[in-house]
């Protein structure tokens, strides 16, 4: 029981850490995309998208998936000073060469990219900039991986919180003094506030001593690309399904549905971000170390299943009650018609949450063909269903296609899951899933039939869902003798 307490202690602090520093960013991010919506409306939302969508796809591809196999490959070398050095020295040199070779290609190619996305070449100058934010991304990513795979957590957090407040306040003030020219710099502001905040603290690292051997650095690279570009490959799947996704909106239904989508798509994602981002900055490293002892590996992914679950499971719940005034908080009334979408999306979330977990033991067992795999098959149930049902559907077909991808995700994950190590997940997590699911539904049902029942309804569930996690927490981690040393030593 020690070593369970331990265990959930461990990720509830984690999630803490990272999980505070996504409410700062999630206040700093309402802000920004509000004066964004306010300044230039949902076109200037839907534009927001497409060109980070742009930044995304081209660093994934140019990053050949260091990030995650840099992660791996330092937290698996934390103990091997020589190895560590060679790996740090690696990981800083491939991304800066990456980044420099994907800058120079997109504005190589901007005029094709520009007339695939937006059927002509008007944007084709600002998609030739974007590979500025190419650079940026590959070169910040390069220091929060070293931060993240020495799981120096704190550090990680500021990084997050410092560079989205300044890149905040910049891009928002290029927005005002530009209007729609000002969406580029608003989109460039992120990455390269990250460059400077990240280096900056990966800086305070401890230097590495060992001789530069560029054999060994050679070697290194090999190895990092043979395990990433998997990786590269299935976020490449990714962004490069929303990237068609925004582009059928675009051309089926408008730029102002380039906005919806974009609206309830950033809703729906940052708002699982503290749960998503502790997963990756702390539970990948530690599910890396332990992934060839079975039982350790089985207990920490059920571990992690169930905290993610605790405290991601009131949040959703309330956001699928109060998705209206959501909406209309963080954008405008005239985005209403994000509503229902926000909704399929974030019942499509809690499947997602219950799959993260599982998704991880690939990562770390370095089975990046495996990986790809399981991300083509929510990609393409995700891309086949709006092509299928967009001109009937509309908006909402894109959450409906969100929510079935996910669950088949689910089931092939769990597969391979058992598969691997065995897994199976514990019957307290297999009734949390459920009932979330089925709260969820019934908010969903009833938002069809009455707007005020919905509301009880959902606050009502909202409340007996978040007793129960706050009970189980203390079970776990006994808040109540936490909360009594706290105020004590106030």
């Amino acid at each position: 029981m020690s070593n369970e307490k331990n265990s959930h202690r461990q990720i509830f602090r984690s999630s803490s850490i990272i999980g505070g520093s996504s409410v700062i960013n999630i206040a700093i991010s309402i802000l920004k995309v509000k004066a964004l919506a306010v300044l230039l409306g949902p076109a200037g939302i839907g534009l927001m998208g497409i060109y980070q969508n742009i930044i995304g796809l081209a660093s994934t591809i140019a990053g050949c998936g260091l990030a995650t196999s840099g992660v791996r490959q330092l937290a698996a070398s934390a103990g091997d000073e020589a190895t560590l050095s060679i790996v740090r020295r690696t990981l800083w040199l491939a991304n800066l060469m990456l980044g420099i070779t994907g800058m120079g290609m997109l504005w190589l190619f901007r005029e094709p990219l520009a007339k695939l996305v937006f059927e002509d070449t008007v944007h084709a100058a600002d998609v030739g900039w974007l590979g500025l934010g190419i650079l940026f991304t590959l070169i910040a990513g390069s220091q929060t991986a070293l931060l993240q795979g020495l799981r120096r957590i704190g550090d990680l957090a500021r990084v997050n919180v410092y560079s989205a407040f300044v890149g905040a306040c910049v891009g928002i003030l290029a927005v005002y003094l530009l209007g729609k020219d000002g969406v580029l710099w608003f989109v460039l502001t992120a990455p390269a506030t990250s460059v400077l905040v990240a280096m900056y603290y990966a800086s305070k690292l401890p230097k590495t001593q060992s001789p530069h051997d560029w054999q060994a650095i050679r070697q290194q690279w090999q190895l990092m690309l043979k395990i990433g570009i998997p990786f590269m490959g299935a976020g490449l799947l990714t962004l490069g399904t929303q990237l068609a996704a925004r582009s059928m909106v675009l051309n089926e239904l408008g730029l102002d549905a380039s906005g919806y989508f974009q609206a309830a798509w950033a809703v729906s994602m940052t708002y699982i971000g503290f749960v998503l981002g502790a997963m990756g900055a702390d539970y990948y490293p530690r599910l890396t170390a332990v992934i060839t002892d079975h039982p350790r590996a089985r207990q920490l992914v059920n571990d992690q299943t169930e905290m993610a679950l605790l405290l991601a499971g009131p949040v959703l719940l309330a956001m699928l009650t109060l998705a209206p005034w959501v909406i209309h908080l963080l954008y405008a009334e005239s985005f209403a018609p994000a509503t229902d979408l926000l909704r399929w999306q974030v019942l499509g979330d809690i499947v997602k949450i219950a799959s993260w977990p599982m998704g991880f033991i690939l990562l770390a067992q370095g089975r990046g063909n495996v990986f790809l795999a399981t991300e083509f098959t929510w990609n393409a149930v995700y891309l086949v269903a709006i092509a299928v049902g967009i001109s009937q559907w509309g908006l909402l077909i894109l959450g409906i296609g969100f929510l079935l991808a996910y669950m088949l995700h689910l089931g092939v994950i769990f597969c391979i899951a058992r598969k691997s190590i065995s897994f199976v997940p514990t019957q307290r997590n297999l009734i949390l899933t459920l009932v979330l699911l089925l709260s969820g539904g019934g908010i969903m049902w009833l938002s069809s039939v009455s707007t005020p029942v919905t509301y009880i309804f959902g606050a009502l569930i909202t409340f007996i869902i978040t007793m129960y996690s706050l009970r189980r927490l203390d079970q776990l981690l006994d808040l109540n003798s936490w909360l009594r040393r706290k105020f004590a030593k106030g």
